[in-house]
């Protein structure tokens, strides 16, 4: 990995790149700190570390780099046009004219995109109402004598913050590596990693602690760490892991010319849908927290305490319950974005055969079924990367009193970062390869 940034940063074209991307990036960050007029940071930071534990409100600072929990310029970050993105992809299955744009080439692509962006301001516009009126409540206070005028201005802010946002990523896209969201979500969760790690750490009181407790605590840690360059390595794995499904090309005469007669392979990545499954898995079970912080706590004892109990990330329910939810998913996502029925047609339009099956339905059934034996594989793989980290809070707070708080998250931020120094590099190899670079292909 290391030698091809070191080959890459030798041409000078993408040399360019790789320094508009940082540009970027550094850009973003300086948006991430920009304060917004009217609000004290001060009240909303203190309400966050208090009352947000477990919630959708804990998981969204994350991916934002904490610009969420201190009410920035880009405090929405991405997931405005992350949900647009996902809402307009769910829609071209539902709406036949969408439908249409999807499969006009280029310009349809282009025509979706415009839509995405127009659903993306929209979304931000409702959730930037949805964030003020969070700040100007009494339990929050971080707004002083709200009034119509620091409404507009707060609004405006943010949705301002997370169009630019967009329009930076499409920057990447056109003039940089990698993918434009993807990268700034890296740039986010690196940017989050020095406030999980104090947390982290803050939680090991050896002051008062015993040399039994002390030793525990330490076996705990090192336990993490050891489990930590694991997943790294096991999410690695997975992630490069694809099933190579052969596919035949016939010979055919045009002219004077013999075209086809090559073989080669239909790759399916094992973990096709990404870590889609667990942003829809984690957002459904947090919904119950995240709409009872706005409600008085429940009696100790009561229905709703115990219910609310359930949702929570130190509890096996919540565990199993998001582990069904994440295979669930998987199966839904693959549905909606890979159609095979489609594939064998174009593979029968263009010549091509499975060996040993009739171009057509036999080949789509073929398609489809491995489809489902490879996507149980990469199910089970995102639930134990996203209950993994939980489990090791649940055993660690029950065995040496610990609570890893955050550490929650964890595998959903690992699955991201890793997947993206993954794409990155795969990109940069192939613009590497597209120049012939002596010292890369050599």
């Amino acid at each position: 990995m290391l030698k091809t940034f070191a080959n890459a940063w030798k041409l000078p074209d993408l040399r360019k790149k790789l320094l508009f991307t940082l540009a970027i990036i550094v850009l973003y960050r300086i948006g991430c700190v920009l304060p917004v007029p009217f609000i004290d940071p001060k009240a909303i930071s203190d309400w966050f570390n208090a009352e947000t534990s477990g919630t959708m409100l804990q998981y969204l600072n994350i991916l934002s780099g904490s610009a969420f929990s201190q009410a920035t310029l880009f405090a929405l970050s991405v997931s405005p046009y992350i949900t647009s993105s996902i809402v307009i992809q769910l829609l071209t299955i539902a709406i036949p004219a969408l439908e249409r744009l999807s499969k006009q080439g280029e310009e349809g692509k282009k025509k979706l995109t415009q839509i995405t962006r127009y659903a993306t301001v929209a979304i931000a516009l409702i959730t930037s109402y949805g964030y003020y009126m969070t700040l100007s409540s009494s339990s929050v206070n971080a707004i002083s004598d709200p009034s119509w005028f620091k409404a507009i201005v707060i609004i405006s802010c943010h949705c301002a913050g997370a169009a630019l946002i967009m329009w930076l990523a499409e920057k990447i896209n056109e003039n940089g590596i990698g993918n434009g969201i993807s990268m700034i979500l890296f740039a986010n969760i690196i940017a989050s990693l020095p406030t999980m790690v104090t947390g982290f750490v803050s939680t090991l009181n050896l002051g008062s602690a015993t040399f039994k407790s002390v030793t525990q605590t330490i076996l705990i840690y090192a336990l993490f760490i050891v489990i930590a360059i694991l997943i790294v390595a096991f999410v690695v794995f997975m992630t490069e892991s694809e099933r190579k499904i052969p596919v035949q090309y016939a010979k055919r005469v045009v002219g004077r010319k013999m075209y086809g007669g090559q073989s080669t392979h239909l790759p399916i990545k094992l973990n096709m849908s990404g870590v889609m499954p667990i942003i829809f898995a984690s957002s459904i079970l947090m919904l119950p927290a995240t709409i009872a912080m706005f409600f008085p706590d429940p009696a100790e004892g009561s229905f709703w305490a115990g219910f609310l109990g359930l949702f929570s990330t130190t509890n096996i329910v919540y565990v199993l319950i998001e582990l069904v939810l994440i295979v669930a998913f998987s199966y839904f996502y693959l549905a909606i974005s890979f159609n095979p029925v489609e594939v064998a047609n174009n593979l029968k339009k263009n010549g091509g055969f499975v060996p040993g099956l009739r171009p057509g339905k036999p080949t789509s059934d073929f398609i489809s079924s491995s489809l489902k034996k490879i996507t149980l594989i990469g199910a089970f793989f995102l639930a134990v990367i996203a209950v993994l980290p939980m489990i090791i809070n649940i055993i660690s707070a029950l065995v040496g009193g610990v609570d890893l708080g955050s550490v929650s998250f964890g595998g959903t931020s690992m699955l991201i970062v890793v997947g993206v120094v993954l794409e990155t590099v795969r990109d940069l190899e192939s613009q590497i390869t597209m120049r012939h670079y002596k010292g890369f292909l050599g």
